[in-house]
């Protein structure tokens, strides 16, 4: 009997908790610490006291999970009876998480690759999707990995967020980038571009921003079948409703996830937050 290949990521995937079950993935929270308590990334309680915590101006900070974390992953994955682990994880240009993965997998009791995807939110989770379902269908460690790969090289993610102030603070975006976003009070909108996160337009006011962000969004997708997800932080309904006008636009939409981010996402974005992920399949 052919042993399995597990799937390891992290909980900036943002993967619904169903899909998760359903394709037995391991997820390893990143943490947030809010005014010097920690808090996992994906927690309803985190991200209810993130908002909170912004508002007040609280001391926030992020951490990747340590190596052993991932270690002990590992290990249950071969306990398990994983024969191999594909470990995706979001963009080394913005967490060092890639990095406690790499130094984990060294001394794993099997084979693990360990995939910068480049990529956070669903741009990553659909990333994640494309390796378990390569595994699921009896595909090797190189398949689950090529075909991860493939998703991140055509998934596409825009983001619109009210202030460039929480990037800057966290050291997402730099101060010279920030301050021209802030100039005369446009909306920025941003995208991920080689793995960083990139100030793409300006726009002078919300409504506007959201309108092009919805345009980027169909634009990418096109009219074939395409995956598409809708992120937002404190912004539910303006979410609700891109995903709307998203799903009447496009006639090769798969599969649609509206749902809001988790702290650690969150708190280099703050509140207000609107993104869109289009991942072609």
């Amino acid at each position: 009997m052919r042993r399995t290949i597990a799937i390891v990521t992290d909980s900036t995937s943002y993967l619904p908790p169903a899909t998760v079950a359903r394709h037995r993935i391991t997820v390893v929270p990143l943490t947030v610490v809010l005014d010097g308590q920690p808090f996992e990334d994906g927690s309803e309680d985190a991200t209810r006291r993130l908002t909170e915590a912004l508002q007040r101006r609280l001391p926030v900070t992020t951490s990747r999970p340590s190596p052993a974390v991932f270690a002990a992953a590992y290990r249950r994955a071969a306990e398990a009876g994983a024969g191999g682990v594909v470990s995706l994880h979001l963009s080394s240009e913005i967490s060092g998480t890639h990095d406690a993965a790499v130094l984990a997998a060294r001394d794993a009791p099997v084979p693990v690759r360990v995939v910068d995807s480049g990529m956070v939110a669903m741009a990553l989770g659909f990333c994640v999707l494309a390796a378990a379902q390569a595994a699921a269908a009896d595909g090797s460690l190189d398949d689950a990995v090529a075909e991860a790969v493939k998703r991140a090289e055509s998934t596409r993610a825009y983001f619109y967020v009210d202030t460039l102030e929480h990037l800057r603070r966290g050291g997402r975006i730099g101060t010279a980038r920030a301050l021209l976003g802030s100039a005369l009070a446009v909306k920025p909108l941003l995208e991920l571009a080689d793995g960083r996160i990139e100030l793409r337009e300006k726009v002078r006011t919300a409504s506007r921003a959201i309108a092009r962000l919805e345009e980027l969004a169909a634009n990418q997708a096109g009219s074939g079948p395409v995956d598409v997800a809708v992120h937002h932080l404190a912004a539910e309904e303006r979410a609700r409703q891109l995903a709307e006008r998203l799903s009447s636009r496009l006639p090769g939409l798969a599969e649609l996830h509206v749902s809001e981010v988790g702290a650690v996402l969150g708190a280099h974005t703050g509140p207000g937050l609107l993104g869109a992920v289009v991942s072609p399949r």
